[in-house]
C-alpha cells in the first residue's frame, strides 16, 4: 500500500506548434474582413458587419478547440524511478540546499 508509483509531467509543447494555427487564424478573420469592407461599401452595411461577427464567433471555438487538443497532445507523463530520483537529488546539492533553508 506505501509503494506509490511517482510521475513527472513534462510539456513538449513549442511555439512552432501552434503558429501555423494562429496564422490559419489570423488568414481566416482577415478575408472576414475584406468581404466585410466589400460589403459595407454597398447598401449592406448592417451584413457586413454581421458577416464579420459571425465569422470571428464561429472561429472562436475552433481556435479554442485547436489549441487546447495541441496542448495536450504535447503532455507526457513518465514514471519515475525511485533509483533514478535519489540521483537526480544528489546530482543538485546546490539545489537541495537552497530549497531547505528557505
Amino acid at each position: 500500500m506505501n509503494n506509490f508509483q511517482k510521475y513527472r509531467l513534462s510539456c513538449t509543447l513549442t511555439f512552432g506548434d501552434i503558429y501555423g494555427q494562429i496564422i490559419v487564424w489570423l488568414i481566416v478573420v482577415f478575408l472576414s474582413i475584406a468581404g466585410g469592407v466589400a460589403l459595407w461599401t454597398s447598401s449592406n452595411q448592417v451584413y457586413a458587419l454581421g458577416a464579420i461577427a459571425l465569422v470571428v464567433v464561429l472561429s472562436l471555438p475552433f481556435l479554442l478547440f485547436s489549441f487546447v487538443t495541441t496542448l495536450l497532445n504535447h503532455i507526457e507523463v513518465s514514471s519515475v524511478d525511485p533509483n533514478e530520483e535519489e540521483e537526480v537529488e544528489m546530482s543538485a546539492p546546490g539545489q537541495q540546499a537552497a530549497t531547505s533553508m528557505g
